[in-house]
This record gives C-alpha cells, sequence and structure tokens, in this order.
C-alpha cells in the first residue's frame, strides 16, 4: 500500500514538472514571436533582403528558431522531461536550438540577395524534397525521437530543412511567410503522415516555385 502511494505520487509530481516544462517551452515560443517580429520590422525585401551584421542575425534566427520550432517540439518536451526528469529539459531545448542555430550561421555565410529565378528553383527543389523517403524518415524520427536534444534537432532538421530554405529563398525576414512555414512546420511534427495531405501539399510548393519562375510579380512581396 505504501510502495503503490509513493508509485502514484512519483507520477504526479512528474506529470506536474511536464506540464510546467511543456508550458515554459510554449511562453518561450510566444515570447520569440515577439522578438522576431519587432526585429523583422521593415527589413522585409522579398528576395533582395539584406540580412544585417553576423551577430543581429544569428540573434534573430534563433528567436525565428524558438518562436517556428518550440510549439512543435512540445511532444518531444513532453517525454523527455517523463522519461529522464525535468532538470534534463534545459540541456535538451538548448542544444535543440543549438542545431538550428547553426543552420542559421551557415545561411548567412552562404546568402546573398538574389532573383526570382534562383528562389523559384529554390522552392520548387523544396517541394520536391517533401516527396523523399529521406524526408519522410527524418519527419518519424522528429516525431518520435525521446533522445538527446542534438539528435533531436538534427532529426527535425532533415524533416524541415526544405521549407526553411524556401523561407530563405523567398524573404528570410518576412513575417508572414514565417507563420506559413511555421504553421506546415507545426502540422507535420504533429500530424501522422498522409499521402492524402502530403503529395498536394508538395505539388503546391512546387506549383508555387514555377509560379515565382514565370510569372514573379504575382507572388506578393516577393520583388
Amino acid at each position: 500500500m505504501l510502495l503503490n502511494t509513493k508509485v502514484a505520487t512519483v507520477h504526479r509530481e512528474r506529470t506536474a514538472a511536464t506540464a510546467v516544462a511543456v508550458a515554459v517551452t510554449l511562453g518561450i515560443a510566444g515570447a520569440s514571436w515577439v522578438v522576431a517580429v519587432r526585429q523583422m520590422n521593415g527589413m522585409d525585401m522579398g528576395v533582395a533582403t539584406q540580412l544585417g551584421s553576423f551577430a543581429f542575425f544569428v540573434v534573430l534566427w534563433v528567436a525565428m528558431m524558438a518562436a517556428m520550432m518550440l510549439p512543435g517540439a512540445a511532444p518531444a518536451v513532453s517525454r523527455r522531461a517523463r522519461a529522464v526528469g525535468m532538470r534534463a529539459v534545459p540541456l535538451f531545448v538548448g542544444s535543440y536550438l543549438a542545431v538550428w542555430t547553426l543552420v542559421g550561421v551557415t545561411v548567412y555565410a552562404l546568402y546573398r540577395p538574389h532573383g526570382y529565378l534562383a528562389a523559384g528553383v529554390v522552392v520548387i527543389g523544396a517541394g520536391l524534397y517533401e516527396l523523399t523517403p529521406l524526408k519522410q524518415y527524418f519527419r518519424r524520427r522528429c516525431s518520435e525521437s525521446a533522445g538527446p536534444g542534438f539528435e533531436y534537432g538534427l532529426c527535425c532538421v532533415g524533416s524541415s530543412i526544405g521549407l526553411m530554405l524556401m523561407l530563405v529563398a523567398i524573404s528570410v525576414m518576412s513575417v508572414a511567410w514565417m507563420l506559413v512555414i511555421a504553421l506546415i512546420v507545426l502540422a507535420q511534427k504533429l500530424l501522422p503522415a498522409k499521402a492524402a495531405l502530403d503529395i498536394p501539399l508538395a505539388l503546391a510548393i512546387v506549383g508555387l516555385g514555377i509560379l515565382i519562375v514565370i510569372a514573379p510579380s504575382s507572388i506578393p512581396g516577393l520583388m
């Protein structure tokens, strides 16, 4: 009887701690949206967008990733808190965001203001990537992983890298496109893969890329 009581108490405490971890994670995401939107104000120039200084961009990129990626990471935070305990959550979230920070550093190193043709090609590539087995593998791993944050981050980068490159190509400083990509990423993390939804989405992205190539002026904010 005493053992059962202790087990129940531990279970309640862990459940409460898990709920707190998820709430804090979502709170950080919400605050990051505020920071990112304020920092991006007036910087959206479509394909001609400038990134600013390295320090400015990295800080902004981390805020963007926290805003866009942490809501979908909430189930993984919950799994990690249940499996290892509350004390593992800050390291998990921090290392997860560190992976996305490395992506941002790479973006800064390679990015140049570009034309609509390059943007269209990248978007078409992003749509085609959505149809690949590699994308499906990383999406499944990202949805199921309960491992360390760095490992989880690598899986989620593999799952969402096409969508993020699409954002960078169209306008990395566009709040509207940031929101669109964030919603797609969230849906893909929380919902099981279904061809009836995933294939039309991929084809729509490819179609958007083709439209950018042949009629760039039809895409608001691109030019």
